[in-house]
């Protein structure tokens, strides 16, 4: 019998990024990785090797089994595979982002809110070592600039890179400044696929604040920096590093101005491992994760906004 501190939990879809949620969450102590559910049952008996989990390839078959779910499929199935649970009252973390649709997204939170479910989106970068330690210094930033970049992937092409790459930072815009997107600009433009593989997209907010963003997954190099620039104040956060500095106007003799700063301490941690343990203690505690299935709704919809931007 699982200790009553210990939260049953399954993982569904063990695929490219899934294999990993099962690995830490078989890893931890105060969770009992009860099954892994795949389609592909040798990819599922794979991840689950090392953990006595047990093999699933129906994921309904964990229905009132499992106190909590880690759900890593494909866009189009979060849905469908996430509505049972939550319905149910079962915990859920949906990786990014939360739907292909925002009608999807706002059935899940609704689901959740209605029977009391932790809802929680694999929105990783707010886990970011690097993020974490500028956090404290991002006070109402004017103006935020992004590049995140990659190679063509051989995964992930059911979406196009708004939805892929560009929603982390949404994300994390979002989170920095809470408030209303007044007004979006943005080209996108296919390039190896059938869908948007460079997008730029520029964003006001009602607080001032303007975004420039650049997500591209046709580039040679791998880039995931964001710098942010406020009064006094500039903050650079290097996501692939792990790293963030920052840097600030510090008046001198004789009004002459001088820049003061560099590295901030960071702590390393392996941010999927943060995100899944703050899933779990949220489920446990029954209270918010650090980003809630409406922070994956409000990424989603403004994602949505400059697709449509694109097409116009």
């Amino acid at each position: 019998m699982t200790p009553p501190d210990r939260l049953r939990v399954a993982v569904i879809g063990v695929g490219h990024l899934g294999k990993h949620h099962a690995r830490l969450l078989g890893a931890m102590p105060d969770v009992e990785l009860v099954a892994v559910a795949d389609i592909d049952a040798a990819r599922a008996a794979a991840a689950a090797a090392a953990t006595g989990a047990r093999v699933v390839c129906d994921a309904r078959e964990l229905l009132g089994v499992v106190d909590a779910v880690s759900i890593a499929v494909p866009t189009e199935a979060h849905l469908q595979v996430a509505r049972p649970f939550l319905e149910r009252g079962t915990h859920v973390l949906v990786e990014k982002p939360i739907a292909s649709t925002v009608a999807e997204a706002e059935e899940m939170v609704a689901a959740a809110h209605a029977s009391g479910a932790t809802l929680a989106v694999g929105h990783t970068e707010r886990f970011n070592p690097g993020f974490i330690a500028a956090r404290p210094h991002l006070r109402a930033p004017k103006f935020i600039e992004v590049h995140r970049l990659s190679p063509f992937p051989e995964r992930s092409l059911d979406i196009d890179v708004i939805f892929d790459l560009m929603v982390h930072d949404l994300d994390i815009i979002l989170a920095v400044d809470g408030t209303d997107v007044t007004s979006v600009d943005a080209v996108g433009v296919p390039v190896l696929s059938g869908s948007v593989d460079i997008c730029s997209a520029r964003l006001r907010f009602a607080s001032g604040a303007t975004a420039n963003l650049t997500a591209s997954r046709i580039s040679h190099d791998r880039v995931r920096k964001a710098r942010f620039f406020q009064p006094d104040l500039y903050v650079s956060v290097d996501f692939a590093a792990q790293s963030a500095a920052a840097w600030r106007v510090e008046a001198g003799a004789a009004d002459r101005a001088s820049i003061q700063g560099g590295s901030l301490d960071v702590v390393k941690v392996e941010p999927l491992h943060a995100e899944l343990a703050d899933f779990v203690a949220a489920a446990r505690d029954r209270r918010d994760p650090l980003v809630t299935g409406r922070d994956g709704l409000r990424a989603l919809a403004l994602a949505s906004r400059i697709s449509d931007a694109c097409r116009t």
